[in-house]
């Protein structure tokens, strides 16, 4: 049995002001270090910010990643001994993509996904990623997602199949995604009887609102904390021991079946 103190971590981040907005999720690191918390979670986009101009600007490099813009947030995590993922537009191999960045408690930084599922604008913008992607904090196994890909019952049901226990998604809903964001974390949840981890980007940035909702679900699909739109934590507990029980009893993944065979119609 492992019990694993998380928090989704949600403040407003600044148009394309890199500097900036370390700065701010240095700050949400601390305070989550403050209260034992040992993984973090930041929002979509967080550290160059969601704006069109960001986006189209110039963007931090996977090569870049040990450089020193980057060296505040690795300090942070190496003293509150807490793993930080936290989105960001990121330049690979020559492509735009919305990645995650994952930052260690000894300081190690990697940038392992690469949103799979682009909506809007972002088709426009970026290249999807093509491969899913889990991480192990403390032994436990967890996938990762960027927003909409969190809208596909399949992602998080691959991450579960191959062993995940948690779902962390970073995430930007814009006005009005209130109710179908609060579902959908839910059922990915429920679902998979794993927990689900959903930091919200939240404030003005550029020229998009943004709407937070940062929250922990239990394999219920329960909320076990939330918070609105104001900067914070929501912090919860996942214990791997209720993601066994839940799942001995509810054997949807266990039952999964690759296919359902032809469709017939009358």
């Amino acid at each position: 049995m492992t019990r694993l103190l998380v928090a989704a971590g949600q403040a407003a981040s600044v148009a394309g002001d890199v500097a900036a907005n370390v700065a701010t999720a240095v700050r949400l690191v601390r305070l989550a270090a403050t209260q034992d918390v040992r993984l973090l979670v930041l929002p979509e986009a967080f550290l160059t910010g969601y704006d069109v101009d960001a986006f189209t600007g110039r963007l931090p490099a996977v090569a870049d990643l040990d450089a020193p813009w980057l060296d505040p947030l690795r300090t942070a995590a190496v003293l509150g001994d807490l793993t930080v993922v936290v989105g960001t537009a990121l330049e690979r191999d020559g492509e735009r993509r919305l990645s995650q960045v994952v930052v260690r408690p000894d300081g190690r930084t990697t940038a392992p996904y690469d949103k799979q599922h682009l909506d809007g604008l972002e088709k426009s913008l970026f290249t999807v990623g093509d491969h899913g992607a889990s991480i192990a904090v403390q032994g436990v196994e967890l996938g990762l997602s960027i927003c909409y890909d969190g809208c596909f019952p399949e992602h998080a049901q691959a991450a579960a199949r191959d062993g995940a226990l948690g779902y962390l998604a970073s995430a930007a809903y814009f006005p009005g995604g209130e109710h179908r964001r609060d579902l959908y974390y839910a059922a990915r949840a429920v679902e998979n009887g794993m927990y689900v981890v959903l930091a919200g980007l939240t404030g003005r940035c550029g020229a998009f609102d943004f709407i937070g909702g940062s929250a922990v679900y239990d394999p219920e699909g329960r909320p076990l904390a939330r918070i609105g739109v104001e900067e914070g934590l929501a912090i919860a507990e996942i214990d791997t021991e209720v993601v066994a029980a839940f799942r001995e009893r509810h054997t949807m993944i266990a039952d999964h079946r690759t296919s359902l065979g032809p469709r017939l119609r009358s």
